[in-house]
């Protein structure tokens, strides 16, 4: 195996790292998210199910914005159907946001929580979509254009579904492996370039044999070096440097102070008498804001107001 440019003195714990088969005209890319992915689940007690597709749609969207050639962001995006007929515990919504730095975030929900003791495993990722939607907004942030995309539902795998649209999109047949706990998220994808087959017309199929051998436990935990040596041990392997992915949970205590003024004090008050405080909740963020008497008074204090004097 060789390493393009001198190796890292440290790989991050979340990161997004490509590679190449030289001899096969095959290329591929590995995520791998640990502190990025505990800082997006922290405080969240998803399902098993919710959080294994969560955790796929993340690892998807890093290496979609690990391709991103301007600065931006891409966003999936899954809308429930709202339909009472479906499953018991169905998509609400989930969204996954990554940056062109792969700084991420995001939040899932489900139409129905399981009671405490209950388990309501979907049958897999399309039942828990239904006859929802699944979008990829890809944003320019030089050119303040929006692209969007509607991912067919076609398989029953987050998989499933994004090997198919990379199939269509980029005419390049493409493999994923994807895996997700509680524990930590990783990600395997292999893409068959055009001349592959005059390299080894039977290479590609070798290596999506070789390849399915791996575990979630290879997928989550094992150091991507050693895990393609295993892989693809007589294969030329071309390693590249990890890109690090990082939270993009921030705290914007300013944001939230603004859009309570926009509400007007009357209104912050009375939710003041009834709860004891206000407490805002930033969902895609995973971060919560808590404002007692003291602080919402001071919001309208001169001191601390617009200077316009308007709330």
């Amino acid at each position: 195996m060789t390493t393009a440019g001198p190796p890292p003195l440290h790989t991050p714990p979340s990161y997004s790292r490509r590679f190449t088969l030289e001899n096969l005209d095959i290329r591929g890319q590995v995520v791998r998210l640990g502190d990025a992915w505990h800082a997006l689940m922290r405080g969240r007690d998803y399902p098993d199910d919710v959080t294994r597709y969560f955790g796929e749609l993340a690892c998807v969207g890093v290496m979609v914005g690990t391709g991103l050639k301007h600065p931006g962001r891409v966003i999936l995006q899954i809308q429930g159907a709202n339909d009472p007929a479906r499953a018991t515990r169905a998509a609400k919504l989930a969204v996954v946001e990554c940056t062109h730095t792969l700084g991420l975030r995001g939040m899932a929900a489900s139409a129905q929580t399981p009671g405490v003791g209950e388990v309501h495993e979907t049958n897999g990722f399309a039942e828990w979509v239904g006859n929802g939607t699944l979008a990829m907004t890809v944003a320019n942030s030089d050119s303040g254009q929006m692209y969007q995309s509607i991912v067919p539902i076609s398989g029953l795998s987050v998989a499933e579904c994004f090997e198919h649209y990379f199939d269509q999109s980029e005419q390049l047949p493409t493999h994923l492996w994807l895996a997700a706990t509680e524990q930590g998220a990783g990600a395997l994808m292999l893409q068959k370039l055009p001349k592959a087959d005059e390299r080894d017309p039977d290479g590609w199929a070798r290596v999506e044999m070789l390849a399915s051998s791996v575990t979630d436990a290879e997928l989550i935990g094992t150091p991507v070096d050693v895990l393609l040596k295993r892989l693809f041990v007589e294969e030329d392997v071309r390693l590249y440097e990890p890109k690090t992915v990082s939270s993009d949970c921030k705290r914007d205590e300013e944001k939230v102070k603004a859009v309570l003024r926009s509400l007007g004090r009357e209104e912050l008050e009375s939710t003041l008498a009834e709860y004891g405080e206000v407490i805002v909740k930033d969902d895609m963020s995973n971060q919560e804001y808590r404002f007692d008497p003291a602080a919402i008074a001071a919001l309208f204090d001169a001191g601390d107001a617009p200077a316009d004097g308007k709330p």
